[in-house]
């Protein structure tokens, strides 16, 4: 389990939700491979989606880089076991935060 490998390197989420965030990337971890990136990355999208509503994005590698738009207080970037997870909600609405990886 997460035990708390978890490293975050950046933030605007709520402490409530990043720990949700971190416990949906390490139950990921225990059902897929570590190479399925695009399972463990799907698992984490529809329990966001389930959670807090529709519109979640996730991305999950060792190596990527990434810019894009969120809501604020729905971003979250970091590290657990030898994969990066970058977790966040699209919006066009105004008042976005955007942020380059």
């Amino acid at each position: 389990m997460l035990e708390g490998k978890a490293l975050v390197e950046a933030t605007d989420m709520p402490m409530k939700m990043q720990v949700q965030a971190m416990t949906s990337a390490s139950q990921a971890l225990d059902l897929y491979d570590v190479l399925d990136c695009k399972s463990i990355a799907a698992h984490i999208k529809k329990e966001f989606d389930m959670r807090y509503g529709c519109g979640w994005q996730c991305v999950v590698g060792s190596n990527f880089g990434c810019f894009f738009t969120h809501s604020q207080g729905t971003f979250i970037y970091f590290a657990l076991e030898t994969l990066n997870f970058l977790i966040f909600k699209g919006s066009s609405a105004p008042l976005l935060d955007t942020m380059s990886l």
